[in-house]
């Protein structure tokens, strides 16, 4: 096992790089729009409205960003518990933790994928 998690690291280091910029810097952004853009009026409701962020996310291009956005901040999460596991003591089971939490977000991933593509 450990061998394998050698051969895809290079991999699990570009979802994880993916996730963080996605996690970190557009969900930050939309929480802030949507948390105080919209209470403080400066972003008006109609711009939240769902027919028009339903036919946004519908698109293909919106598709690919919802299912991005749902899939690779997994990986993150993954990535960092993993590695918390380790600095906790936990290299001897790595070979355990590290197939599940990868697993987690692999199976996580595809269903956000699945519900993304059913919009």
């Amino acid at each position: 096992m450990k061998h394998l998690l050698l051969k895809i690291e290079p991999l699990i280091w570009l979802l994880f790089g993916q996730g963080i910029l996605l996690g970190t810097i557009l969900l930050t952004g939309w929480i802030l729009v949507v948390n105080l853009g919209v209470p403080l009026g400066l972003i008006s409701d109609d711009g939240l409205a769902f027919q028009r962020a339903h036919e946004l996310g519908s698109s293909l291009v919106g598709r690919l960003v919802l299912a991005a956005l749902c899939a690779l901040p997994l990986w993150k999460g993954a990535h960092h518990m993993r590695h918390v596991s380790i600095d906790s003591g936990g290299a001897g089971r790595d070979a355990v933790v590290a197939p599940l939490l990868y697993g987690v977000a692999a199976l996580g991933s595809l269903l956000a994928i699945a519900a993304v593509i059913r919009l």
